[in-house]
C-alpha cells in the first residue's frame, strides 16, 4: 500500500496552511517521517528544493496520476525546524486539534518583524582626498554632498542615521559616496534586549547537604548521558532555585542549552534577577507582553546560540534551540502549565516529549506537587528528591485558621477577623511587611437580590456578572462578564421583583484596599491583580516597590503568593480561604491546598519568624487543616484514595469531548450521534457542560475514562473520524481535552 506525505515549503507562521502533497517511494518509507527534511520536485521545471514532512497518510488527498515522488531525503538527523515539526505531530496526537493548529503553536513567531540595525559609515578616502571632493561639491554646488564630506573630514566614522536624520543627508547621496570608494558601511544587527537590569552582583549562596546530594545525582547521571525526568519536592523556601542555578550551570558548561519555565509573567523579574546575575546576557525572557521585535529577537537569538538560557512561561517551551540539554519546570502544579486554547497540551508531557528528541533531561519542581506527578513519582516514572527543611535553617510559620462565622456571631463584619488585625497591628508598629491574598478580583463579587434571591447574570454566557468601580473620575460604576466582556450598568432595583434590596457581595481587592486605607490609615499599600499590571511592566513594578520596603502591605489575587521571595515579610493573611472548596471540580481540595500552602510560605522566609491566618467558614476541612499544617503526604493521602473511588485521573484517564454550536437543538444532536465505545473503560454523557452557554454558543460534553492513556488517544482518533463523516457537525465544532484541569 501507497503511503503520501504532506510537505510544506516555508515555515514562516504565514504559510503553515500551505502545504504540496507527494508520493512517498517504497525504498523512501522506512527512512520519511514527520519532521524529516526531504528534497521535492518543485514547479513547472521541477526543480529540487527542500521541504518538511508535517503529515503521512495512507489515502492520496488528489488524483494520483498528477502527484509527484520525493526524490530524496536531506538528513536523518532532524535539524530545529524538523524537530518543532516532530513535536507538532506529537501534539496533534496527544491533545488533539489539527496538524495546523499543532505547527502554529510550536512555531513561535507570529509574524515577521524585521530585526534592528545598527550602521554606521566609515571613511575610506585620505584627507586630502576628502578636501578635493569637497572643493568640487561646493564649485558644482552639491550641497547634500557638501554637507556629508565637511562632516566626513570631522569625523572618520559617523553613525548612519545620524547623517540622515541629523544633516539630511539621502540614502541615495550616501550610497553613491560608498559606490565611488570614497567610504565603506558598516552593518551589525542590533537585538532588541527585554531585560534591563543594571546590578549584575550576585549573591551565590553555598549549598547545603541536601542540595548537594540532588545536584550531584542530576549531573552525574547527565555527564553519563542518562537523561531522565526528576521531581524535586521541597517545602517553600528549602532553596529549590538554588539547585536549579547549580544544575543548569553544569549543563551550559557543556555547551547545552535550557529552557527554564515558571507559570506566571509576575514571576519573571525575581527569576531573571537571579539567572542575569549568574549568567549575564546569555540569559533571555519570552513571555507575552513583550513587543512583537522583542519576541522575534529573542527566537532569533536562541536559533543562532547566543543565549543558552531561555525563561519564560509555558510558550517559552518552543523556544528554537539547537543543542538542548536541559528542561526545568518550577512550580509544575500550577494550572497556568495547561493551555486552554486547542490543542490542549499540557507542558509537563510536551516536555518530556522535547528532551526526548532532544536527549535532554526534565526537572520538576515544587511544594505542593500536583496529584499526578506525584502519583508518578511514587510509581517510579520520575526520580523523586525531597528537601524538608528550610535553606536559612529558620522554621515553617506558626498557621492559624479562623473560623469567620464565629467573627459574625461576635459582631465583626469587616472581612478582617480580630486575630489577623490584631496582627497587622503588631507588625506594623515593628516596621515588618504584611502580604494579604483575596481570591477574587474586581470591587465585589456577585449582585444579588437579598429579597427574591435574583443574582444578575451575562445575557450571553451562564455566569453571573461582577461589580467594578470606575475607571476614571467621573465615570460610572458598571457590572461585567469576565468571561466575554459584556458590560452594563449598576441596577438600583432589582429586575424580577422590584426591591431594592439589591447589591454586592463585597470582597474584591479593590474593595479590601479601601478598608485597608480605613482601618490602617498609616499604613503603605500596593494593590497587586489583574487590573494593576495591565501595562508592560507592571508586575516589576509593583514586585520592585514591595521588595525595596517602598510599601507596608502587599495585597493580591493569586499572582502574589507563587513563588515570591521577600524576607521583610513576617505576616500572610489569607481571605476567603476556603471559596475555590465550592468550585464543581475534582480538583477543587487539590487547588485550595496547593494555594494555601504557597501563600503561607511566603511569611518568614528571612530571619524573623512568621505567622499566617487562614480565614474560612470550612474549617474541618482537609485540604484547609492539611495546608496549615504542611503536611502535604497526608493531603496527598486522603486525595488520591478519592481519586481512586471515583475514577478520576491520576488513577484513570480522562478524555473530555466538548461539542459547540450556537444551535441548541444541533449541538445536542450531533453529541448523541457520536457512536464511539470505550472497551475497558467508561463513557459519561453527553450532557450540558458546567459552562453550558457562552458567548451565544452551547456546549455539550462527553467524558470517556480509561486506565490507558493510548487507548484514549485511539479513541479520539475514532471520534474525529465519525466527526469527519457526520453532516451534523457542518455547524457544530468538536474540542478535546485529556485529563482536563476544568471539567
Amino acid at each position: 500500500m501507497a503511503l503520501y506525505a504532506d510537505v510544506i515549503v516555508d515555515i514562516s507562521h504565514d504559510k503553515l496552511d500551505r502545504t504540496f502533497s507527494y508520493r512517498i517511494p517504497k525504498e523512501l518509507e522506512a527512512t520519511v517521517r514527520v519532521g524529516i527534511q526531504v528534497y521535492i520536485p518543485f514547479g513547472g521545471g521541477n526543480r529540487l528544493i527542500k521541504g518538511y514532512v508535517v503529515d503521512i497518510h495512507p489515502e492520496a488527498t488528489f488524483d494520483e496520476s498528477r502527484m509527484k515522488e520525493i526524490d530524496s531525503v536531506v538528513d536523518e538527523n532532524l535539524a530545529i525546524e524538523g524537530r518543532m515539526i516532530s513535536l507538532a505531530s506529537f501534539l496533534r496526537t496527544n491533545y488533539g486539534g489539527t496538524m495546523n493548529q499543532a505547527l502554529r503553536t510550536v512555531i513561535p513567531v507570529k509574524k515577521s518583524v524585521g530585526s534592528r540595525e545598527y550602521r554606521t559609515v566609515k571613511v575610506l578616502a585620505t584627507k586630502d582626498e576628502l578636501t578635493d571632493l569637497l572643493q568640487e561639491a561646493i564649485q558644482k554646488k552639491h550641497v547634500a554632498k557638501e554637507r556629508l564630506l565637511t562632516a566626513l573630514l570631522e569625523d572618520e566614522e559617523m553613525e548612519y542615521s545620524l547623517l540622515t536624520t541629523k544633516l539630511n543627508i539621502s540614502a541615495q547621496t550616501i550610497k553613491a559616496m560608498e559606490k565611488a570608494g570614497v567610504i565603506a558601511i558598516h552593518t551589525e544587527k542590533k537585538y532588541r534586549n527585554p531585560i534591563q537590569i543594571s546590578d549584575r552582583t550576585e549573591l551565590r549562596n553555598s549549598l547545603n547537604p541536601t542540595q548537594k546530594y540532588i545536584v550531584d545525582a542530576v549531573r552525574k547521571d547527565y555527564d553519563q548521558g542518562i537523561f531522565k525526568t526528576y521531581l524535586i519536592k521541597g517545602i517553600t523556601g528549602s532553596g529549590k532555585t538554588e539547585v536549579y542555578l547549580s544544575i543548569i550551570e553544569g549543563v551550559v558548561a557543556s555547551g547545552r542549552q535550557v529552557i527554564m519555565l515558571i507559570p506566571e509573567i509576575s514571576l519573571t523579574y525575581q527569576t531573571v534577577m537571579r539567572f542575569y546575575r549568574r549568567f549575564g546576557d546569555r540569559v533571555s525572557i519570552m513571555h507575552s507582553r513583550l513587543s512583537a521585535g522583542e519576541r522575534f529577537d529573542q527566537y532569533e537569538r536562541a536559533k543562532n546560540g547566543e543565549i543558552d538560557i531561555m525563561i519564560g512561561p509555558r510558550s517559552a517551551l518552543f523556544t528554537p534551540f539547537a543543542k538542548l540539554g536541559l528542561v526545568v519546570i518550577d512550580e509544575e502544579h500550577e494550572g497556568a502549565y495547561k493551555s486552554e486554547s486547542i490543542p490542549k497540551y499540557h507542558a509537563v508531557g510536551v516536555a518530556r516529549e522535547l528532551a526526548r528528541i532532544n536527549g535532554a533531561s526534565v526537572i520538576l519542581g515544587s511544594a505542593t506537587p500536583s496529584i499526578d506527578t506525584y502519583y508518578r513519582a511514587l510509581r517510579g516514572e520520575y526520580q523523586l528528591f525531597t528537601m524538608n527543611e528550610r535553606a536559612t535553617g529558620q522554621d515553617l510559620p506558626t498557621v492559624y485558621i479562623e473560623n469567620m462565622k464565629d467573627e459574625l456571631r461576635a459582631g465583626n463584619r469587616s472581612i478582617i477577623s480580630r486575630h489577623l488585625h490584631d496582627l497587622m497591628v503588631d507588625r506594623l508598629e515593628k516596621k515588618e511587611q504584611i502580604m494579604l491574598f483575596i481570591n477574587r478580583r474586581g470591587y465585589a463579587g456577585i449582585c444579588s437580590c437579598r429579597a427574591c434571591g435574583k443574582v444578575l447574570k451575562c445575557p450571553h454566557c451562564d455566569i453571573s456578572l461582577s461589580y467594578h468601580k470606575a475607571k476614571y473620575a467621573g465615570g460610572r460604576d458598571f457590572l461585567s462578564c469576565h468571561y466575554c466582556g459584556y458590560t452594563q450598568d449598576v441596577v438600583k432595583t432589582c429586575p424580577d421583583c422590584g426591591s431594592k434590596y439589591i447589591g454586592m457581595m463585597a470582597g474584591g481587592t479593590q474593595k479590601v484596599q479601601e478598608q485597608l486605607e480605613q482601618e490602617f490609615p498609616g499604613a503603605r499599600v500596593l494593590r497587586m491583580d489583574m487590573d494593576t499590571t495591565s501595562g508592560k511592566d507592571g508586575h516589576e513594578k509593583i514586585l520592585a516597590a514591595f521588595a525595596g520596603q517602598e510599601a507596608d502591605i502587599l495585597l493580591g489575587t493569586q499572582m502574589i503568593v507563587k513563588g515570591h521571595d521577600f524576607p521583610g515579610v513576617t505576616l500572610m493573611g489569607i481571605l476567603a480561604a476556603d471559596i475555590s472548596l465550592h468550585a464543581s471540580d475534582y480538583r477543587a481540595a487539590e487547588r485550595t491546598f496547593e494555594l494555601l500552602t504557597q501563600a503561607a510560605g511566603r511569611a518568614g522566609r528571612g530571619k524573623t519568624p512568621g505567622e499566617v491566618v487562614i480565614q474560612a467558614y470550612d474549617t474541618e476541612n482537609y485540604a484547609l487543616v492539611d495546608a496549615a499544617k504542611q503536611d502535604y503526604e497526608h493531603f496527598y493521602n486522603q486525595e488520591i484514595a478519592y481519586r481512586d473511588m471515583m475514577d478520576y485521573p491520576p488513577v484513570v484517564h480522562l478524555l473530555m469531548v466538548k461539542f459547540s454550536g450556537k444551535n441548541e437543538d444541533a449541538v445536542a444532536k450531533a453529541s448523541a450521534s457520536i457512536t464511539v465505545e470505550n472497551p475497558g473503560g467508561r463513557v459519561i454523557g453527553p450532557s450540558k457542560a458546567s459552562l453550558y452557554k457562552s458567548e451565544d454558543l452551547y456546549h455539550m460534553v462527553i467524558f470517556y475514562k480509561n486506565a490507558s492513556y493510548e487507548a484514549l488517544t485511539d479513541l479520539k482518533s475514532k471520534v474525529e473520524a465519525e466527526v469527519s463523516q457526520n453532516d451534523r457537525f457542518r455547524y457544530v465544532s468538536v474540542q478535546f481535552d485529556f485529563d482536563p484541569l476544568y471539567t
